[in-house]
Formats: structure tokens, C-alpha cells, sequence
């Protein structure tokens, strides 16, 4: 087999010691892509056969959620396994009326939040992970986030915000991705791989887009769907690399997006209830894990997992235990999936109201307590909104809000919120 030669001793369940090779680990991240959008979950249209086929090959879940449809707050979740209000990046801008360069520059302590926290690469490390950042990546430089490589720069006065020279993977290749992996030496690997893929601009190859212009009335749309298939054979052609070179076998594959999206008809823009908001079409994603001969592939479309998750999964899978600030299970162990009825989210501002106090950002905060989920938004950022609250299991689209039949619950679930974070 191919891959890292590193030997970790896991305990069995007899008792018995048996050795492992250490797993590499590609964690793949779509932006900005609604959680139906793929064809394993049901689309009419899409076309993704390469996430398909991972699917076939996954344990998947399909209530899969990540704490904030926002993508920085999101993806600082997704590489420290912390709550945004934990991690403290809640936004992707400074405050109003402050330039992100002169944010960078005399308020350091903000991107610092990266650097006070551990992340995935920097626990890998002492396990002699090499780590490749590429794509979506707010926090400054690669290296704030402990990867040993990457792409992104960040430095504002050479156009860094948000991945710069990073958000050139997946749309002009992945030959990055490659050179890292062939020269790694017998180094195992950590792979951050957010392509700014199906994100905006909505510019696909044109032959996927002619494609999908007869599918549909609307070319925004239109242009949507056939950036979702474009992601997806970016993913083809990374998995299929990992075929070729013999590392798919001890390659932990996971799959998250960082954000739902439902594309307007009438403009290239987003329609409500998606992205920046607490309903599903914002906070929603399947979630999937890869691990041939490790783990078992198959579908579960009851248990709930959230991006606090991948981290404790991935730690567990590279014989790391998780930190102690971390709130998430082990989605490789199904008697805790089995336990957890009850996950937790935050929806904040776009730009940070004040970057020492996560709740003077605050818009809504939900809880999903098996079936059913409450949306409780803040008085002070979210006045007009309501309260609100749905049985997913017959109102997965969130139609119909039940806080007047089940006063009850409204109040049960207000209380297992502020026992979570009194936003506070």
C-alpha cells in the first residue's frame, strides 16, 4: 500500500493491540451549495457522479448541519472543531467604517483568533502530518492556521481577504494539490481542499452550461447548476488522482459544505432562507466519511452531525484525542451518533459589531432536538424576526411555524439554548 509508513496501536474491542497505518486525510469543503444539490440527495437535475460515487462509498449523513451559514465563522469551525462564539471569529468583515487592512494592521487580536486556538493541522503536526491549505482560507496567511503549505497569502494590501492565490484551485486545477502529495516524501498528509466552487461568479465551462440553459427558465439558475456539476468534477479528479496513486485506501476522505445556498430565479444572487440565515437552505449540508475497510458506507437520514464534529473524527482516525474544548462526537463511533438527539447553532452578522464580544454579533441562535427546531432570534440584531418552530420530519421546508400549538416546547428548547450559550 502506498501512502504514510508511520504505525499508530489501536485497542481493539477484545482488548487486543493491533497496528494501523496513519490515515492521510482530504477534507473537501463546497461553498455555498444547497444541501438537495447533488444527486445522491435526490436532485432532478444536478448531475454530480463523482460525489455520487462517494456517496456509494461513504458512511453519509444526510442531516448534516454546520452552526452558521456565514463562511468564515463556518470554516474556522470546520478546522478547530469550536462553536463560533468559542473560536470568536463570528463575521467575515471587520466593523463598519474600519478597513480590513487597518483591521489587520492595529487590531491583530481578531485574526489572531486562529493562532489562540488549536486548529487540525497544528494537532497533526507532532504526528509528522505535513498539512496543504488550498481555496477558501479568511485567516490571513496559511501558516496562522499551522499549515505547514498552502496557497493563501492574506495579505490585504495584495488583495487578500479571503484565499487570494488560493481560490485559483479547482477552477484552473489542481496541480497544487499534486506537487504537494508527490513530495511529501512518506509523510502523511492533511489535505484542505475549499475550492471557491460552486461560489460566485456563476462563470461554468460553457458545455455545462448549455447543458442546464434547457433544463430551466432561468440562466441564473441555470448558471448555479452548472457550477454545481463543476465542483463536482473537480472532486472527480482529485479522488481519481488518489486511485492513480495508490492512496485512496488509507485516505480519510470527508465531505462538508460551508453553507446552504438557494439560487434566485430572477438574479445571480441568493433567495431567502438560504445562505446568512438559520433555516435549512442556510445551515444544512450532507456530510460524508471515507475510510475503505474502516468504514462501513451507508446512509443514515435520521442521526444528526454538525462540523464540530469533523475534528474529533479526524483527531480519533489519526489516534489523536480530541481538546477538551471541543463539543463534538466522533462520527466513526455509532454508539455516540446513536446517543446525541440535540445539536446547536449561531447565526451572526456579517460584519462584526464588536470583535471582543461574539454576542454583540449575534442574529439568531437554533437548537434541533430530534425532529424538532427552534429559531430564537436576538432582540437586539434580529428585532422583527420571530420566534420560531418546526417538525422537520413533516415540515422539512419550514413552512409552517408551530410556536403557538406547542408553547411547551418552545420554552423546553429556550432553555437548553441558554444552558448551550446564554449569548452573554
Amino acid at each position: 500500500m502506498c501512502g504514510a509508513l508511520v504505525l499508530l496501536a489501536f485497542a481493539s474491542p477484545g482488548g487486543t493491540t493491533v497496528a494501523a497505518e496513519l490515515p492521510n486525510v482530504l477534507l473537501i469543503i463546497g461553498d455555498d451549495q444547497g444541501w438537495g444539490d447533488f444527486g445522491f440527495m435526490g436532485h432532478p437535475v444536478i448531475q454530480t457522479p463523482a460525489l455520487d460515487r462517494l456517496a456509494s462509498e461513504s458512511l453519509v449523513f444526510t442531516r448534516g448541519y454546520v452552526p452558521s451559514s456565514l463562511c468564515r465563522p463556518s470554516l474556522a469551525t470546520i478546522v478547530t472543531g469550536l462553536y463560533p462564539h468559542q473560536h470568536g471569529i463570528t463575521s467575515n468583515d471587520p466593523p463598519l467604517g474600519l478597513r480590513r487592512e487597518e483591521f489587520l494592521r492595529q487590531r491583530r487580536e481578531q485574526i489572531a483568533c486562529i493562532e489562540r486556538v488549536a486548529t487540525l493541522p497544528r494537532l497533526l503536526a507532532p504526528r509528522g502530518y505535513v498539512s496543504f491549505q488550498t481555496g477558501k482560507w479568511w485567516e490571513g496567511s496559511y501558516r496562522r492556521g499551522g499549515f505547514t503549505d498552502g496557497m493563501t497569502h492574506g495579505d490585504p494590501r495584495r488583495g487578500g481577504r479571503h484565499g487570494d492565490e488560493g481560490l485559483r484551485i479547482g477552477r484552473e486545477g489542481l496541480e497544487p494539490i499534486y506537487r504537494f502529495i508527490s513530495g511529501r516524501g512518506d509523510r502523511p498528509f492533511f489535505i484542505w481542499y475549499a475550492p471557491f466552487l460552486p461560489h460566485r461568479p456563476h462563470n461554468p465551462p460553457e458545455q455545462l452550461l448549455e447543458y442546464y440553459r434547457t433544463r430551466t427558465d432561468s440562466i441564473h439558475v441555470a448558471r448555479y447548476w452548472a457550477m454545481c456539476q463543476w465542483f463536482d468534477q473537480t472532486c472527480g479528479q482529485l479522488l481519481d488522482y488518489l486511485d492513480r496513486k495508490g492512496l485512496a485506501d488509507n485516505t480519510l476522505v470527508v465531505f462538508i459544505v460551508d453553507n446552504g445556498w438557494i439560487q434566485s430565479p430572477a438574479k445571480s444572487g441568493y433567495a431567502p432562507r438560504s445562505k446568512r440565515s438559520p433555516n435549512e437552505g442556510g445551515i444544512r449540508t450532507p456530510i460524508m466519511l471515507r475510510w475503505p475497510g474502516k468504514i462501513r458506507p451507508r446512509r443514515d437520514d435520521e442521526h444528526l452531525a454538525i462540523s464540530i464534529d469533523l475534528a474529533p473524527t479526524i483527531l480519533t482516525a489519526c489516534g489523536l484525542k480530541p481538546t477538551a474544548q471541543m463539543q463534538g462526537i466522533n462520527l466513526m463511533d455509532p454508539e455516540a451518533v446513536g446517543r446525541r438527539t440535540t445539536i446547536f447553532g449561531e447565526i451572526f452578522e456579517h460584519n462584526a459589531v464588536d470583535i471582543h464580544r461574539p454576542a454583540s454579533s449575534l442574529q439568531f441562535r437554533w437548537c434541533i432536538d430530534g425532529w424538532w427546531k427552534l429559531i430564537q432570534p436576538d432582540p437586539t440584531n434580529a428585532p422583527e424576526a420571530e420566534v420560531a418552530l418546526y417538525d422537520l420530519k413533516d415540515d422539512p421546508h419550514e413552512n409552517h411555524n408551530l410556536t403557538a400549538q406547542h408553547k411547551d416546547r418552545v420554552t423546553q428548547m429556550q432553555a437548553m439554548l441558554d444552558r448551550w450559550w446564554p449569548a452573554r
